[in-house]
């Protein structure tokens, strides 16, 4: 993709650092007021009244993506998403981002401005001011690493540490799409390797490979939330996969947790495509990662206020520490639930 030769190439050594964040920023607009000064100091400046929710991810060439088929458009509003998602887990709403880069001279201006058109785009569309960051070299490849920063009445700020036994356990819209979309580039990937004159047909495949490449994180369910009156017990966002989140809010908010296998929301065609490389959809939806919707648990009693909303599905119930955390199948067997998803220090 960067090979292209037909592609103008602009080297970024000409530049310099300061040329360089001058040209990928040019788009920048604030519009928060709790931003009082972006790029173009020392530092930045905001201001808010209410406490700040601080969380950073990085993104590794290699590691958390493969640029053979992934857009660099589509990269930039990725890595943003990633950082949004963990705001939006905290009952939060985030409101500013910064953007550090490491990037090999392989990579022509024209790819680093292809990928801060992502950027700028999701930071428009999610409403956050982009007001600072870091450019440097890398001797292998791209490294991106994304600040994001939200506010929250003190009160309504969520944790992972808050459930309780008899609290019911709440997903946000449906899971494993992105995992079996990363599972359909890598085997186009490899046909391609194999025959370069292979055209495939991705049409079936759209739904996944959007939830992989270019995912969206629930900036609506902390809006929806505060419209119910319902605040959650605790909550995590679903970027490691089912059973890692699982475990997290079972550890830190000290509880087991029981989750119906007959509850767990699957989009039909992860089903189908499931059945094509010949899965189990539910082994997908526990180790699948990067679906980048909300876990929470609430109170028995805000039940009634989230019933009949089709954003969220109750899919289990909270425990005592002393029953573990099990999977009840749909033929009434209990299993242990155990990490199985994403961990980017494994080979």
């Amino acid at each position: 993709m960067l090979e292209n030769k037909n592609q103008s190439r602009t080297g970024i050594e000409n530049l310099g650092e300061f040329g360089l964040i001058e040209t990928l920023t040019k788009q920048v607009e604030i519009n928060n007021d709790s931003t009082l000064l972006g790029i173009g100091d020392d530092a930045a400046i905001i201001h808010t009244k209410q406490p700040n929710v601080i969380t950073t991810d990085m993104l590794v060439e290699g590691i958390h993506f493969d640029l053979s088929y992934v857009p660099l458009k589509h990269l930039g509003y990725k890595a943003i998403m990633v950082n949004l998602s963990d705001v939006y887990a905290m009952n939060a709403q985030a409101s500013q981002v910064t953007v550090s880069i490491a990037v090999s001279n392989r990579f022509p201006l024209e790819a680093l401005e292809e990928l801060y058109q992502g950027i700028h785009l999701a930071c428009k569309t999610y409403g956050v001011d982009l007001i600072g960051g870091d450019t440097t070299s890398s001797t292998s490849g791209l490294i991106i690493s994304v600040t994001a920063i939200g506010h929250q009445e003190e009160s309504k700020i969520v944790k992972r540490s808050g459930a309780h036994d008899g609290d019911l356990l709440v997903l946000t819209g449906d899971i494993g799409a992105a995992y079996m979309g990363l599972q359909i580039l890598e085997r186009e990937k490899a046909v391609f390797k194999a025959n370069p004159n292979n055209q495939p047909d991705m049409e079936p495949y759209s739904y996944l490979l959007e939830r992989q490449l270019k995912p969206e994180a629930r900036k609506d369910i902390p809006l929806l939330l505060e419209q119910l009156d319902v605040v959650p017990t605790s909550m995590i966002d679903l970027s490691d996969g089912l059973s890692s989140e699982i475990l997290h809010l079972s550890k830190n908010s000290d509880v087991g947790i029981k989750l119906y296998e007959e509850k767990i929301p699957l989009d039909p065609t992860v089903i189908n495509v499931c059945e094509e490389f010949n899965l189990d959809s539910t082994t997908i939806a526990l180790s699948g990662g990067e679906d980048y919707e909300l876990l929470f648990t609430i109170s028995q009693e805000d039940y009634p206020k989230i019933k009949a909303n089709p954003n969220l599905t109750v899919i289990g119930h909270v425990v005592d520490k002393s029953f573990g955390n099990h999977l009840i199948t749909r033929g009434g067997e209990q299993i242990e639930i155990k990490a199985m998803g994403w961990n980017s220090f494994q080979e």
